[in-house]
């Protein structure tokens, strides 16, 4: 029977309480909440602890456990304890042949400006100590000034700047802020997501975009984006 360095049992855990028999014919050994942490961290892109704040205690109180499940499916824990934000990343080894669970979301080159964008902001308001607020105008107007001079369908780039807008609150991004509908935190998963080097690198790789010529820079893919499914988060 093995216990985590927390303390925590999940054998001695399951045997009573509500961590009993979820199902007919259920053999799983960790408590039903555990479980939902697993499932959440599995769905994506993140367990955020200021949001699901039923989920959160009970990751940071069996995080030994889970990341012991999460290994055993060739993924990996990230968790900023400060931040309240976690989520898993697929492991890789030299040596050994993972096969992959997660997906990678690719960016194309508006989606990965934002990125870049909302990441500065957050790095801004964190020197601040404040919230990353940004509003649906000024990502627009942010976004605008990456059209070519001479695009002839404008209609279409107005397009693309409401998808690269979309992914970022699909990919949980951009959490909207409760009655304001054109208002949105930026989630401080991102973060995690896009460390400094991760941003120095995307940094070179859309001004290298840029350069080019006889393409659209818009339909552009860079392979920077989050190893994560793009599933939604829940409201626990």
């Amino acid at each position: 029977m093995g216990v985590g360095t927390d303390g925590f049992c999940p054998e001695a855990e399951a045997s009573g309480g509500d961590s009993g028999a979820a199902f007919p014919g259920d053999s799983g050994r960790l408590p039903l909440e555990t479980r939902r942490v697993l499932v959440q961290l599995l769905l994506g892109p993140a367990v955020d602890g200021r949001r699901q704040t039923k989920l959160w205690p009970v990751l940071v109180r069996d995080e030994v456990v889970v990341r012991e499940r999460l290994h055993e499916l060739f993924l990996e824990l990230v968790i900023d304890h400060e931040q309240k934000v976690a989520f898993t990343r697929q492991v890789t080894a030299d040596d050994t042949e993972i096969p992959v669970l997660l997906r990678r979301a690719n960016l194309t080159y508006l989606e990965s400006v934002l990125v870049l964008f909302l990441r500065q902001r957050l790095t801004q308001a964190d020197t601040q100590g404040e919230r990353a607020v940004v509003s649906l105008p000024e990502l627009l107007e942010h976004l605008s000034v990456y059209e070519k001079d001479d695009n002839v369908d404008h209609a279409r780039f107005v397009k693309q700047r409401i998808a690269a807008i979309e992914k970022a609150k699909k990919l949980s991004l951009l959490q909207k802020i409760r009655g304001a509908d054109d208002r949105f935190e930026v989630s401080p998963t991102l973060k995690l997501l896009f460390p400094a080097e991760e941003i120095m690198a995307l940094t070179r790789t859309y001004a290298a975009l840029a350069q080019r010529t006889g393409t659209s820079a818009a339909d552009d893919e860079v392979d920077e984006g989050a190893e994560s499914d793009t599933g939604g988060e829940g409201d626990e």
